[in-house]
């Protein structure tokens, strides 16, 4: 009887435990059924028939290999949802080969044109973005040429005069092409659209909304694209939208008759997209590769709160309003714009086995609602009043992401459009994951913090190089904590603090854990926490090149790290910032910036310097290291990377912790056999800083500032100024209205200035009337007219 009992209760219970499987094939129809035998060809198809029993029966939706050619992007809801223990399922027959495409097969016939130009007619469908031939992307027709060895150089190639008159007057009709330019001080890019030229032969364009610290264009960074009498070169493209004509230099070895030809023009491909009442829940998706996504740089549009970013919110793959979904083992290929964005509310997503490859912007983006934030301030420069900011801790709403996961994924080529982007961008989020990623080849940050909003994350086992290529003063790991206790004017802050302690930690209400990786950063910091970062906890970490800043901020606790070739870089902290660096491995002294005298943060002790006992001393007066050691600590294999201490009683002795070095970055064996390692060029001696000597003048004590020093006064470290180190209140320069400690001179009475023999061309060129002087104050560029004074000769200290 109770084996009868049983059998009947299974049977009773098969109905809705039977899973439904659908396969998909670009050779099926949507007026078959869906089985292995009669597939249909669409995935809209499948998912009509995918909502018949989601969430009470297994779901699986099958795509066999092929090419599916979206003509609008799969837009899944609420509706589409499975359960905890039945999820909805798009998954791949065979890992990779089921490829969903944002581009439009071209049937062309080809014909010469001129000049090895050949040329086909198309008519139909929306303007191509870009263009593929036999699977290799094509470049729009741009000056100067693509050069791939130009690694480092914004675009691969970039020239002053691509929009100089001389140029431009050789266009009949550039309307439609593009201007791409870096800011001035290389904190990003600007993208503009031309609109053609007007009557005086001028070039006329909109667009440059795409950095939210406007500023001017870089003088030599620049370069243009889309434009006709620039199609030059093997491997470019031009499409003429009046004549419904596309002209192109095939790369060599092409043979256009028999080629395959595909036009980007979707931008997103998959949209994961529910509502705060129905969200999306238990969908995955498995296998998959995304290809032939359209670029987004002139939807960038939005601002990020108080960064210099702009974002656009979509990615090949989106998600919005979900609950416990899953991206795993898939192939993002070249997107133009972001790679997947994590929108708004999202708990529980995971994102796990990614391959992202050549992303136009942010390869992954986790991007909150400003409406869920307390006091958002959007500009930089926005007045802010600290004294009228809410007190309650957190955010005033649940939507934003929170929870969610990016693990072992491989991401690299990053920001090939769009240079504000990232590897992994992290913004008005919480709870954040990314563990054992390898990120290399960005055009910024490897992994970018935008604001302390709600911390909680972990940054654990990544491997991130080959960073900040195209831009300047940043990091491989970078953040910013400009929350609602934050101003410019850091005398401001500290007073506020003092009498408020919590103030730092209303939005950052948890810390963020950077953890057992390895980074380096060869054109800024390995990691760089910037204006205001607050409440980090630091620990077990290979730097190899940049070292580590810390810029205004309280209470970050970094322990057992090894910085090499490098230091610690102290930025303008705050008198009690509650700074901890301790039992960490430095190669030189500290290179501080405006730092103010006394001591410095709550624990500077306790380290190694394994260069020198002057190094160790350097910075005594400011309590720092009188229980540091200085020693060999004899690596273990530092020429392959492993800088584990063999000396025990060294280590033991500042309280150091060998950790693993054989497990950063991605773990998937496939991926792990393709990815990339960072360069290791191992010396044993630190990056000590050139020799320079302040010279005093007028009252004031003035130095040269160089390379990472400059990103503590806002400045690009191509900027050539003077530092004031010191200034008397009752000097001639000093005063209410007058130069203070802190103040970069770019500039007296017109006059550039950068070292003591500039400051004498002033003296000797000096004339009657009021000093000009051009500083920058609090990362702003101002002008100060103070009354005549009789200026006096430099002299050496």
């Amino acid at each position: 009887m109770k084996f009868l009992y049983i059998l009947v209760m299974a049977l009773a219970q098969a109905p809705s435990s039977m899973g439904q499987a659908i396969y998909v094939s670009p050779s099926g129809s949507d007026r078959q059924s869906g089985t292995a035998r009669k597939p249909v060809q669409t995935l809209h198809a499948a998912q009509r028939l995918a909502r018949d029993g989601a969430g009470e029966k297994p779901v699986t939706v099958i795509l066999r290999d092929g090419d599916y050619f979206l003509t609008e992007p799969l837009v899944l809801t609420g509706e589409d949802s499975g359960s905890r223990r039945f999820p909805v399922v798009y998954r791949a027959e065979h890992e990779g080969k089921a490829i969903l495409s944002g581009g439009t097969p071209l049937k062309l016939s080809w014909e010469p044109y001129r000049d090895g130009i050949f040329k086909a007619s198309y008519r139909g469908g929306a303007p191509i973005d870009e263009l593929y031939i036999d699977g290799e992307k094509l470049r729009m027709a741009r000056y100067p040429n693509f050069d791939p060895a130009k690694r480092a150089e914004p675009y691969r190639g970039a020239a002053a005069d691509a929009i100089s008159p001389e140029r431009v007057a050789k266009w009949a009709d550039p309307a439609g092409g593009y201007i791409h330019a870096m800011h001035v001080s290389l904190w990003g890019g600007f993208d503009y659209r031309i609109t053609g030229k007007d009557a005086a032969g001028k070039l006329t364009y909109e667009g440059g909304w795409q950095n939210n610290r406007p500023a001017e264009m870089h003088p030599r960074f620049r370069m243009v694209e889309g434009i006709f009498e620039e199609l030059d070169a093997a491997g470019e493209w031009f499409e003429d939208r009046k004549t419904g004509t596309l002209y192109v230099i095939p790369p060599a070895g092409c043979d256009l008759a028999k080629a395959a030809v595909v036009g980007a023009r979707l931008d997103s491909l998959v949209k994961v997209q529910g509502s705060r009442e129905n969200p999306v829940r238990h969908v995955q998706f498995d296998g998959l590769t995304f290809r032939h996504t359209a670029r987004t740089f002139m939807l960038n549009k939005e601002p990020l709160l108080r960064s210099d970013w702009t974002i656009f919110r979509g990615g090949a793959v989106t998600f919005s309003q979900t609950e416990d979904c899953d991206l795993r083992n898939c192939f993002i290929d070249r997107p133009g714009g972001n790679g997947v964005f994590v929108d708004n509310y999202n708990r529980r997503l995971r994102l796990s086995g990614l391959h992202i490859f050549g992303s136009g912007a942010s390869a992954v983006a986790f991007v909150g609602d400003p409406a869920a934030v307390r006091n958002p301030v959007f500009n930089y420069y926005a007045p802010h009043d600290i004294a009228n900011v809410d007190r309650k801790p957190g955010p005033q709403s649940e939507n934003y992401p929170m929870e969610c996961v990016l693990e072992d994924s491989l991401i690299h080529e990053v920001g090939t459009v769009d240079k504000q982007a990232a590897g992994v961008q992290i913004s008005m989020s919480r709870r954040i994951t990314v563990r054992n990623c390898s990120i290399y080849d960005t055009s910024r940050a490897g992994i970018n913090i935008n604001e302390g909003t709600w911390g909680g994350h972990l940054i654990d086992g990544c491997d991130v190089f080959r960073t900040v290529q195209e831009t300047g003063d940043h990091g491989s790991f970078n953040s910013w904590g400009r929350d609602r206790f934050w101003v410019p004017n850091p005398d401001e802050v500290a007073a506020a603090v003092a009498n408020e302690p919590s103030l730092p930690f209303l939005d950052a209400i948890e810390p963020v854990v950077i953890q057992n990786s390895r980074w380096r950063c060869d054109h800024g910091w390995d990691i760089d926490l910037d204006d205001g970062s607050s409440n980090y906890i630091i620990r077990n970490n290979l730097l190899l090149k940049g070292g580590l800043k810390l810029r205004e901020g309280y209470r970050r606790i970094v322990t057992n790290n090894v910085i090499v070739q490098n230091t610690l870089h102290p930025h303008v902290w705050y008198p009690e910032s509650g700074d901890v660096f301790t039992g960490n491995v430095v190669m030189a002294s500290y290179r501080p910036a405006v730092m103010r005298p006394g001591k410095w943060g709550q624990l500077i002790d306790k380290n190694l310097f394994a260069s020198n006992d002057a190094d160790r001393r350097a910075f005594s007066e400011n309590g720092a290291d009188h229980h540091s050691v200085v020693g060999d600590p004899k690596f273990v294999d530092p020429a392959n990377g492993d800088f584990r201490i063999l000396n025990a009683g060294l280590a033991n002795a500042f309280g150091f912790k060998n950790f693993r070095m054989d497990r950063f970055g991605v773990r998937k064996a496939s991926l792990k056999a393709i990815a990339e390692k960072p360069l290791l060029d191992f010396r044993p001696a630190g990056v000590t800083p050139a020799s320079r000597s302040a010279f005093l003048w007028m009252g004031a004590k003035l130095i040269q500032p160089q390379d990472q020093e400059l990103s503590a006064y806002g400045v690009g470290f191509d900027t050539r100024a003077l530092a004031v180190l010191e200034i008397s209140p009752d000097s001639l320069l000093g005063g209410k209205q007058g130069l203070q400690k802190g103040d970069l001179i770019l500039s007296v009475d017109g006059i550039a200035v950068q070292d003591i023999e500039d400051i004498r061309k002033v003296v000797q060129q000096s004339r009657a009337g009021s000093r000009v002087f051009c500083i920058v104050r609090a990362q702003k560029q101002v002008s100060l007219s103070l009354s005549p004074v009789r200026l006096d000769a430099p002299r050496v200290e």
